[in-house]
């Protein structure tokens, strides 16, 4: 195992873990953002598996929260309502991924670094897009090997005064790579995904829930047995017409969230999470207007998300998991990535 830390461009920093195997994840200091993840199809080629860019301008120029670390509250809130509070809405009204200056777009500072490991850290003055308290965020990188390559995500947050804290991994993945010798990336509609959940969030128009949680059963929400993530996404739903797609939150059974095979690649990944919900986004709102590695402009549905979290608004939802932070108190969140072929 080895590690490479090195300038990105005059204002970042980069940090590449790396396994003997050639597995290795590329991480940015400006958003404390997952900018490369090398990983081998069944044939032991190697390719990146997710969405980002290849120089720090692109990261500067476009709010695309590729591979960045979502916070201070992950998701929607409605109104930008909190209790006691008011945060910064930014979209449809709503504050999403901690408001206009989220997390993601501030640069973080590398506190330690090892061969295995990298922790950034970020801290977030009273007041910060609207939220109460002084609070210090760290999150740790860890890349190792055991039965197969495995990507650790701890986030960790303290708070002088009572807050509210989601903290997230946005990730745009596409376990077929980016083809770099292809005029462009296969989409992902052939991915075949598996989430534990027996009931997810349906939302308003401007994609806050509503109501309590829905059972999957019969739904087009329905990933309880694997099936491709495509095969149904074109379903005549309401739900899939308000999100464009998937981008809702699944309120999952257990700590073994999700698994997703690339048949083409032979590439699979197993997300385990001590959250309570996962976000499903599937690629939307992906542009070519904003060019990403090697050229290659992604397109709608060119990659997929898997955000683990708490459920959206329930700062302001009593029926769904506390996400308040009281003072003195930590937040720890953990996240797995097992990689694996077949």
């Amino acid at each position: 195992m080895s590690v490479l830390r090195e300038a990105f461009g005059p204002q970042m920093e980069r940090v590449t873990l790396r396994l003997p195997s050639g597995v290795e994840a590329r991480i940015i200091t400006f958003g404390a953002a997952l900018q490369a993840l090398i990983l081998p199809d069944r044939e032991g080629r190697l390719d990146d598996v997710v969405l980002g860019h290849d120089d720090p301008d692109g990261y500067l120029a476009h709010r695309s929260m590729y591979g960045a670390t979502v916070g201070r509250y992950a998701n929607r809130l409605a109104g930008g309502r909190i209790p006691g509070g008011q945060v910064t809405p930014n979209q449809n009204g709503n504050a999403l991924h901690g408001g206009p200056d989220g997390f993601d777009r501030r640069p973080w500072t590398i506190e330690h670094c090892d061969d295995t490991s990298v922790t950034l850290s970020l801290v977030s003055p009273d007041g910060d897009q609207g939220f109460p308290g002084n609070l210090t965020a760290r999150v740790t990188y860890a890349l190792t090997d055991m039965d197969g390559p495995e990507l650790r995500l701890l986030f960790e947050a303290e708070t002088d005064a009572d807050t509210f804290v989601n903290l997230t991994n946005h990730s745009f993945f596409n376990l077929g790579g980016h083809l770099r010798d292809a005029a462009r990336m296969r989409d992902v509609m052939g991915h075949v995904m598996q989430i534990d959940a027996d009931r997810y969030l349906p939302v308003d128009t401007t994609m806050i829930p509503e109501g309590p949680p829905a059972p999957v059963e019969g739904t087009p929400f329905d990933f309880r047995t694997p099936r491709p993530l495509g095969e149904a996404i074109r379903a005549d739903d309401e739900q899939l017409r308000r999100g464009q797609g998937y981008d809702h939150n699944f309120c999952l059974n257990g700590k073994r969230a999700a698994v997703v095979h690339d048949p083409a690649s032979g590439r699979w990944m197993e997300m385990w999470t001590d959250q309570p919900g996962v976000q499903l986004y599937s690629g939307n709102l992906l542009s070519p207007t904003r060019p990403g590695k090697g050229g290659l402009s992604p397109r709608v549905g060119d990659a997929f998300c898997l955000e683990p979290q708490r459920w959206p608004d329930s700062p302001n939802r009593p029926d769904f998991p506390l996400s308040l932070l009281r003072a003195g108190e930590v937040y720890r969140h953990e996240t797995r990535l097992r990689f694996g072929v077949k």
